[in-house]
């Protein structure tokens, strides 16, 4: 067990991990995005997760500046994948949702990434896999923090 007493040992952890999500992420996405960026995957998946929300919130969520997620959003339009509509309560403000288009596009996507990934995780054992699963816990609550 690592302890933040031993830093040297979590910096190389720290590297590995970086690292290996880093292929994993790019082995993933490499043939699963059906055409579209991975900018545009990842909006997708926001969307969906945050409901229908304002541009700028979906660019506060995603890291980028709101420039950028409108031209993320045009392109997603452009290919019928979301819809925007006009706030209710405060006219100026666009939301987006997910179309049905999109809401398959991104079945599709994840289809294919577990795809890859199922059969590779049937060839580990027992023991591995409830490493795994444990590791997968600890990856989500690392994922969440601010």
């Amino acid at each position: 067990m690592l302890s933040t007493d031993r830093p040297a040992e979590v910096a190389v952890l720290s590297g590995r991990l970086r690292a290996a999500v880093t292929r994993l992420n790019r082995r993933l996405r490499a043939g699963a995005l059906g055409g579209i960026s991975p900018a545009q995957a990842s909006a997708l998946a926001m969307i969906e997760r945050l409901g229908s929300p304002a541009l700028s919130e979906l660019a506060a969520a995603e890291q980028v500046r709101p420039p950028s997620m409108t031209r993320v959003v045009d392109a997603l339009e452009g290919e019928g994948l979301v819809a925007r509509t006009t706030d209710p309560v405060d006219r100026r403000c666009q939301r987006v949702a997910l179309t049905s288009s999109g809401r398959r596009a991104l079945a599709s996507i994840r289809s294919r990434k577990s795809a890859f990934l199922e059969p590779r995780l049937a060839r580990l054992g027992k023991s591995q896999l409830a490493t795994l699963t444990a590791a997968v816990g600890i990856l989500e609550q690392l994922a969440e923090e601010e």
